[in-house]
């Protein structure tokens, strides 16, 4: 299987048509979209990264991380289509996301997600994310859950790919 990962803008068209999706999953799963305040430049180097996954030349899955305090970086928008699921492309864009943040001198990957998503849960657990301290807009929130995982002590990124 062929997929390409892009480095695109989060203003993009492709990007804000997958965002729109998620978005749509947060309504169905939650009741409500996800009430984080994103900007562009939240998705742009030095501050962070925004991908696009395409297979066959469409736009199949999403991922971003944005600077969160001096050392961290903060994963966004990890998405996959449902007509995409199943294929490891997850799994795959977090690889992806780690390697970039790592290459930007971050140390460590957080990541917010909630209850009512239980295949993130088992994917983010199963490449070692644990729980940390609760940040952002969902610090205080019943069934939000905080994970995060250090990208390397020596200098590799230890994530599955």
């Amino acid at each position: 299987m062929s997929v390409e990962f892009r480095l695109e803008s989060y203003d993009g068209p492709a990007a804000q048509e997958l965002i729109d999706e998620v978005q749509q999953e947060y309504v169905r799963r939650y009741g409500g979209p996800d009430a984080t305040v994103l900007a562009a430049a939240d998705f742009a180097l030095p501050n962070g990264v925004f991908y696009v996954a395409y297979r066959e030349g469409l736009p199949v899955a999403t991922g971003a991380w944005r600077a969160h305090g001096p050392a961290d970086a903060e994963m966004k928008r990890l998405y996959v289509r449902p007509a995409a699921r199943g294929l490891g492309l997850a799994r795959r864009m977090v690889a992806v996301l780690e390697e970039s943040a790592l290459e930007a001198g971050r140390g460590r990957m957080i990541l917010e997600t909630g209850s009512e998503q239980p295949e993130a849960i088992r994917l983010y657990t199963s490449l070692g994310y644990a729980p940390v301290e609760p940040f952002g807009l969902y610090a205080d929130e019943d069934g939000a859950l905080h994970l995060g995982r250090v990208l390397a002590a020596d200098g590799a990124v230890t994530s599955a790919r």
